[in-house]
């Protein structure tokens, strides 16, 4: 999962978002194990729909939009841009559903329709492939209508974690937008404070003292807030999978 949109060739016939890869995204990848409780199907799938930065990864066109596009290239029999479309569609629409709960049967029978759009575009393609005799594609392809039949099947299991997986990373990104802003505005007053220190330094040696014992303090206290804040964050996951239990 990245938080900008990266991809990787898949069994070398589409290409799709990948989802784990280090440091936080680690982390995360414990957290949707978590929420998953066991059931590897269910993470697989999910793995490679979910993202680390819903915002600036997903698609910024409109639900409406895309599918024209994913219907074109059905059209047009380019399959394979019809598959990755479609992905891109379902990902959104999986993102949208979880923060719009009101209109959830809504958004189900959109994603089922878009899965199953997707697994129509991909038997066609499936069809052209092996008429070529390449059987790895054509596995790969079979796994693909699998995954799309596993996903409109279990489409509310999916929606919970996603949910759940999304409303977590929300407030994560929150607290690390705050603190990134603490962060600014920590340093531009200590950019002014050395600018006027730099002015009084001659003239005042006990100023420039208490000056680095309030920075130090300061820092102090941000490592206090950021340890307050991991503890919240942790809080609620925990609670998040009592409650799953």
């Amino acid at each position: 999962m990245k938080a900008q949109r990266e991809y990787e060739r898949f069994e070398s016939y589409y290409v799709v978002e990948r989802f784990l890869m280090s440091g936080e995204e680690k982390n995360e990848e414990s957290w949707l194990q978590q929420l998953c409780k066991g059931d590897v199907r269910l993470y697989d799938v999910l793995s490679s729909s979910l993202y680390l930065d819903p915002i600036a990864g997903l698609p910024k066109e409109d639900l409406g939009m895309l599918i024209e596009a994913a219907e074109k290239c059905v059209k047009d029999e380019d399959y394979e841009e019809a598959i990755r479309l479609y992905r891109s569609t379902v990902d959104k629409a999986i993102f949208e559903a979880t923060q719009h709960q009101e209109e959830k049967d809504r958004y189900i029978k959109a994603i089922q329709d878009l899965v199953s759009n997707r697994a129509q575009a991909t038997e066609k393609l499936k069809e052209k492939v092996e008429t070529e005799e390449l059987t790895d594609r054509v596995a790969a392809l079979e796994r693909g209508i699998e995954d799309s039949k596993f996903l409109s099947e279990r489409i509310e299991d999916v929606l919970e974690v996603a949910c759940h997986f999304y409303g977590e990373r929300l407030k994560t990104m929150g607290e690390k937008g705050r603190e990134e802003g603490r962060l600014k505005e920590k340093s531009e007053r200590r950019r002014k404070e050395r600018a006027e220190a730099e002015k009084e330094e001659k003239r005042d040696k006990k100023g420039e003292k208490e000056r680095r014992e309030k920075a130090v303090e300061e820092d102090r206290e941000e490592k206090r807030e950021r340890q307050r804040e991991k503890e919240t964050g942790e809080a609620r996951r925990r609670k998040i999978l009592e409650a799953r239990k």
